[in-house]
This record gives C-alpha cells, sequence and structure tokens, in this order.
C-alpha cells in the first residue's frame, strides 16, 4: 500500500505541467516595424484617413515574441488607420468597433524577428523560382 501510493505521488510529481502565460502591461499593436501602445483616447471619424494595414499575427502568449503588423489586444484583421495632420511616425488609429477608432502612439522600434526577414524574401524567392522554371521550360521547347 505505502509503495502504490509513493508511486502515484511520484508519478504526479513528475508528469504534472506548469502553466504560465504572459500578462500583458497595455494593449499594443505593431505598424510597419513600429510598436505602438493602444490608448483609451477615441479618435473622431473626420479625423480618419486612408487605411495602412492591419493585424496579420499575435504574439506568442509564453514568450512574448511577435513578429509582422501584430496585436496582444486586437484580433487578426483589425484595421489600422492614418490620423488626419499627424504623422504615422507619432500614431495611428486602430478600429476598435463600427465606425470607432482608437488612438495608438508610437513606443519603440519593433525587436529583430527571423519571421520579419522570411515573409519579406519569402515571395522575392519564389517568383524567381517561376521564373526560372518558365526560362527552362522555355529553352527546352526552343531546343526542340
Amino acid at each position: 500500500m505505502k509503495r502504490t501510493l509513493l508511486f502515484f505521488i511520484l508519478f504526479i510529481l513528475t508528469f504534472t505541467s506548469s502553466v504560465q502565460a504572459l500578462s500583458w502591461a497595455y494593449p499594443f499593436v505593431v505598424w510597419n516595424g513600429n510598436v505602438y501602445e493602444v490608448k483609451e483616447e477615441k479618435v473622431l471619424a473626420n479625423q480618419i484617413g486612408e487605411e495602412i494595414g492591419e493585424v496579420k499575427t499575435k504574439p506568442n502568449d509564453m514568450t512574448g515574441n511577435f513578429y509582422g503588423n501584430a496585436s496582444n489586444a486586437y484580433p487578426k484583421g483589425t484595421k489600422y488607420f492614418h490620423i488626419n495632420n499627424i504623422s504615422s511616425k507619432n500614431a495611428i488609429a486602430v478600429e476598435v468597433g463600427d465606425n470607432e477608432w482608437q488612438k495608438a502612439v508610437y513606443l519603440y522600434k519593433a525587436p529583430f524577428h527571423w519571421m520579419d526577414i522570411f515573409t519579406k524574401i519569402l515571395p522575392i524567392l519564389v517568383l524567381i523560382a517561376i521564373i526560372i522554371i518558365v526560362f527552362i521550360l522555355f529553352k527546352k521547347r526552343k531546343n526542340k
């Protein structure tokens, strides 16, 4: 009986996993390699300019790492807009609802992540591969 109880306790201690997740200090969005903190300040419809991007990725809840246009608070597809008469280097508007926007102010340059390069280079590599394949096929056809 004692052996079974000891085995059971060791089994539970060995195979339990701890759960952890980051708690973010503030809601943020990343656009064009810059991190913006989303403030409570509303942006009026007449101040909204053109659409400049959208949330495409979410940060890793365990490590906090993120790449591309990411947000810790808004779902993928959330749109970013230029605010009239304000440089996008200083602030942008984040769509938080139907005809509702909040101001996001620039904090710092986003940290480097290898996926930033991969997502920019991959389309170029695919295009080059397609061009090479078409060129080879054209050459083979011409030699026949």
